[in-house]
């Protein structure tokens, strides 16, 4: 019952930001994979947030008004012991009022009726307008329905706003039971990654040991992965977004996996790096602990009332250096940094929002501005260096990946690394792998 008060606490959050009027908010729907079988199902972020319900075909609706007083509906399908024999346990609207925490529930059948009876005399709609062109499209004709009642007297809302602003805000600070999830991720996660350094042999493929993460994944309750898991040997880390995981695995080179599970509807998201054979070379080992140095000055700098720019820029200084050190790039950090020269070898940002979805809602800039970290936002530190076969690049660096990738959340005085199990020094990594 307490995770149920959750949920209806944030209702109640968001009600009472939106002051008056009506928010329509569906799960995801079900996706056809081919002919009649269908992808494995997964509830919208914005919903689930919101309900905690786990169900396809449902629909939320928060009907707010000044007084911040609220009355919360949810539209779900009906007990059916028919379906539920060929596809499991169904809540039914009566059920799921009582154990969710609802004040009404009808059959998911019954929206089309009801919506235009709750948006009547409403000043304003909340929705994901431009999200699903269909799904507009059923607002719309509810909408239509009450402006077809104006004769009598009834107001069509005047007002689209979109509810994905505000849940942005209130998901981008994590609480104390989302916090919870997310460390048990980033264990289970930790794990994966421990197990599939020591399962990494040359002659193996990538494949298989994408197979060893997703069956610690599995092994401790975390049913899928927060993403495709990206398994890329030797030259295929240099693919940002590699995820084929079919090559066989060289000796002398470098393996980048970047994999997290999804535990609850909350993503982790680890990179690690390491020899194959379990030896950095030493162009390996330089070119690693450079980007381990990079990680570590932008963790310095994930703290309180820094601004969310200020990791990448600790991380873009000492890669510059480094580039300029090994003879990558040429002239002075200013001058490196200035001209972009490094996107050559870096071409991406060392972070991102991570939560519900690996990439996580919520803005990086106000007004213009880079946004000031507080205590409870939760977000990844992740530099790199992929060095591409180039003319004027020494063949000794060619196809060497690095990312080295930690989940991070702000605390009031700095910062809890959830995933510092995971080995990522030199020696930790070496050792693991004898």
């Amino acid at each position: 019952m307490e995770k149920i008060e959750q949920f209806l606490k944030r209702r109640k959050r968001l009600a009472s930001m939106m002051g008056r009027g009506v928010a329509v908010i569906p799960t995801a729907p079900e996706r056809l994979r081919n002919r009649d079988a269908y992808y494995p199902y997964r509830f919208d972020s914005y919903f689930y947030y919101l309900t905690g319900f786990k169900e396809p075909e449902a629909v939320l609706v928060i009907v707010a008004e000044q007084s911040e007083s609220a009355r919360y509906f949810l539209f779900c399908r009906t007990k059916d012991p028919e379906r539920e024999i060929w596809d499991g346990f169904r809540f039914g609207p009566d059920r799921a009022r009582e154990e969710f925490g609802f004040d009404e529930a009808y059959p998911i059948s019954e929206i089309d009726q009801k919506l235009p009876e709750l948006l009547a005399n409403q000043t304003t709609v909340y929705s994901a307008f431009g999200n699903d062109a269909a799904w507009d499209q059923r607002i719309a004709g509810w909408l239509n329905r009450v402006r077809a009642q104006n004769r009598n007297g009834v107001a069509v809302p005047g007002e689209i706003h979109d509810y994905r602003t505000l849940l942005d805000e209130m998901r981008l600070i994590k609480d104390d039971s989302e916090l919870q999830i997310m460390r048990r991720a980033a264990d289970i996660s930790t794990q994966a990654h421990r197990k599939a350094m020591q399962a990494t042999r040359p002659g193996r493929y990538e494949y298989e040991i994408e197979a060893e993460l997703l069956h610690t994944f599995n092994r401790f309750g975390a049913r899928s992965p927060a993403y495709t898991s990206i398994v890329a040997g030797g030259a295929n880390a240099c693919i940002l977004h590699y995820i084929d995981n079919c090559a066989q695995l060289k000796q002398g080179d470098l393996l980048l996996i970047d994999a997290g599970c999804e535990l609850e509807g909350y993503a982790s998201d680890i990179t690690r790096t390491f020899p194959i054979n379990g030896r950095f070379t030493p162009v390996q080992k330089d070119i690693y602990q450079l980007v381990l140095s990079a990680q570590m000055a932008a963790i310095d700098q994930v703290r309180p009332g820094n601004t969310w720019n200020d990791p990448h820029q600790a991380a873009l200084r000492v890669l510059a250096q480094g580039f300029i050190d090994f003879g990558l790039c040429q002239g002075s950090v200013e001058g490196v940094l200035e001209s972009e020269d490094y996107k050559r070898f870096y071409m991406h940002r060392t972070g991102h929002w991570l939560g519900m979805d690996v990439h996580d809602v919520g803005e990086y800039k106000q007004q213009g501005e880079w946004r000031i970290l507080q205590p409870g936002m939760t977000l990844t530190v992740e530099p790199g260096c992929y060095i591409r076969p180039a003319e004027n690049v020494p063949q000794h660096f060619w196809d060497i990946g690095v990312r080295i990738e930690d989940d991070a959340l702000i605390t009031a005085d700095g910062n809890e690394l959830l995933t510092a199990a995971a080995p990522k020094t030199v020696t930790e990594i070496e050792e693991l792998m004898q």
